[in-house]
């Protein structure tokens, strides 16, 4: 029992941590909201309203609206599969570190996608490297659970085997949807950040059964 207390001790300690990452990197997206700047004396004939000015933010909001929902659905996730394990070990708490700075850079490619979306020439390198970022977060979130569930074997032994294999299923699709999203942006990038959004509203569907996924 002292053993099963200090395993599972060692594992709410590498939850606790997980989620203040993820509570920086979801707190860190609104800082890419910029205030526009006020007019300083007189307006001058180019200065916008400032209605004008905040509907040209749309691509800020979007670029939130979207990492927002991402980030907050990959901290559900992994509560969900940390209610599961039952111990860590290096290789757990190497892909999990992995995972925390996928997630910790995605304010960074959400930034850029929201600078560059307006313009033509860039907004499609803009696409890729928000989505490719996506992507590599799916490959390490599929990582972090086929480790703990299949070869590091460090679930609970009251799992349910079926619940495994359905979280297994519902996890494996993620990557590669992501990856065809990110890809489509080489022929559309409205249709990619459709995409990418509708995974989004997917992925905030409860599961029938063993919860939601990535």
């Amino acid at each position: 029992n002292r053993g099963m207390a200090t395993e599972r001790s060692e594992t709410t300690r590498l939850e606790a941590f997980s989620d203040g990452v993820f509570a920086i990197a979801i707190t860190l997206l609104v800082l890419d909201i910029k205030v526009p700047p006020a007019p300083d004396g007189v307006p001058t004939a180019d200065a916008l309203p400032l209605g004008v000015a905040l509907r040209h933010l749309w691509p800020s909001y979007l670029g939130f609206l979207m990492s927002f929902a991402v980030i907050g659905i990959m901290w559900a996730n992994h509560h969900n599969v940390f209610r599961l394990v039952q111990r860590s070990n290096p290789v757990f708490v190497g892909l999990n570190t992995l995972l925390l700075l996928c997630v910790s850079f995605l304010p960074f490619p959400t930034a850029v996608l929201a600078e560059y979306l307006r313009v033509p020439g860039e907004r499609t390198t803009a696409a890729l490297v928000y989505g490719g970022t996506l992507t590599v977060t799916a490959v390490a979130f599929n990582a972090l659970w086929l480790y703990a569930s299949r070869w590091g074997a460090l679930l609970r032994a009251d799992v349910d085997a079926e619940k495994v294999r359905t979280i297994t299923r519902r996890f494996a699709p993620g990557a590669p949807l992501y990856l065809t999203a990110t890809l489509l942006a080489l022929w559309s990038v409205t249709a990619s950040l459709a995409m990418h959004g509708a995974l989004a509203m997917l992925y905030l569907l409860p599961e029938r059964r063993g919860g939601s996924g990535l």
